[in-house]
């Protein structure tokens, strides 16, 4: 199986360069351009945009610790959240991506606060498929607000409209003002905090979403983040095409990494790659070819992979066995990685690291299974 070589030593003192990985063959991804006139049109119907700042001081629902003693929740657990009564048993959203304020600030907090930030993608149970969105939770208080994921587009008419973000939304890197969302075969979606709009009156229209005249529906959802730009997922010739069904930050190099897998439930190889960011723009490193290529692709995953972290050297992966059975954290080197069974609730999904607590996060999926849970790194050593 295919190893991820360990991230690049840095120069020895008074070298001319540093010592770089090259970048492998395969698969990359190629940016689209920003929407940047479809984006400031919405502005412009509803206003100047609240931002991170905005939403933080407009938190409307509220999570709790977890009655559940942590222990019982799985074996590794030291501290478990739920969302608030009606989000536990929701059917319509179900959660699956995580990061922090820790990935996206050297303090590891935005606007002074602690924050934790969500992905959910609609099932379309009820006939309405409503794209996917972002829950930011403040971690001191508890309380928490949607924010719809959507697209401005113009018509042929050159009118402006209201798509939703119809994503899987497996995982979230939150890398300074930017959300990269993990778009399966799409690649990832990209999204600025600082678009962040308000939509006045909308929680009575769940069902719809639209734009007319100054009138703005977005499926009950008080806040919405336009999706800025794509990175389009594509394959060289010869080569499988990679899964984005996950995603992390890597701090094993400078500037930091995006680590994307793919899940898988059969026999194919369970693959990972890394994308440098650049740290001017917290954008992906691109090429003079116009293409982000990964750094390494690394063959060592397992299967039904759905979340997994770089931290201490190791890999930690998380494996779902359903909606009743707990579930089980993978750690270890590449290709070496040993379970700890018992570890989780049902239902694990993404992973995220915490660098100053050395905690890791993740978070379940099924109703009346939910649950926001940090765990010591060390306990998987």
């Amino acid at each position: 199986m295919g190893r991820m070589r360990p991230p690049a030593e840095p120069a020895p003192e008074g070298a001319s360069e540093p010592v770089t990985t090259p970048y492998v063959e395969g698969v990359h991804l190629q940016r689209t351009d920003e929407n940047v006139r479809e984006i400031e049109a919405l502005a412009a119907v509803l206003g100047q945009p609240a931002g991170l700042d905005g939403l933080l001081g407009d938190l409307k629902y509220q999570a709790r610790r977890s009655r559940i003693p942590a222990r019982l929740l799985g074996r590794a657990v030291s501290e478990a959240y739920t969302w608030n009564d009606y989000d536990q048993r929701d059917r319509q959203w179900y959660p699956q991506g995580i990061s922090t304020s820790a990935d996206a600030s050297d303090t590891e907090t935005v606007e002074g606060r602690r924050v934790l930030v969500a992905t959910w993608y609609s099932t379309g149970r009820d006939g309405v498929k409503r794209g996917s969105r972002v829950t930011f939770l403040d971690l001191e208080t508890l309380e928490y607000r949607h924010v719809l994921l959507v697209i401005p587009v113009f018509d042929k008419a050159g009118n402006l409209t209201l798509r939703p973000m119809n994503i899987h939304a497996g995982g979230i890197v939150w890398a300074g003002q930017w959300l990269h969302v993990a778009a399966t075969r799409r690649g990832f979606v990209t999204a600025r905090v600082d678009d962040i709009m308000r939509v006045a009156g909308d929680e009575d229209r769940p069902d719809e979403i639209g734009v007319e005249g100054r009138r703005v529906a977005s499926f009950g959802h008080r806040y919405v983040l336009p999706v800025r730009a794509t990175y389009k997922a594509l394959t060289d010739d010869g080569h499988r095409k990679l899964r984005y069904s996950f995603a992390s930050l890597d701090r094993g190099t400078d500037p930091p990494a995006v680590v994307a897998g793919e899940y898988n439930t059969g026999s194919d190889i369970s693959r990972l790659a890394r994308y440098q960011l650049d740290p001017d723009t917290w954008q992906l490193q691109t090429g003079d070819d116009g293409f982000s290529r990964p750094l390494e692709i690394d063959e060592g995953g397992v299967v039904q992979m759905q979340g997994v972290a770089l931290a201490g050297g190791r890999y930690h992966a998380t494996v779902s066995h359903g909606p009743f059975m707990p579930g089980t954290i993978y750690a270890g080197a590449s290709g070496r990685l040993k379970p700890k069974r018992l570890a989780l609730p049902m239902g694990p999904e993404d992973l995220s690291y915490w660098p100053s607590t050395d905690m890791l996060w993740s978070l379940t999926e099924h109703p009346r299974r939910r649950w926001i849970v940090a765990m010591k790194r060390s306990a998987f050593d």
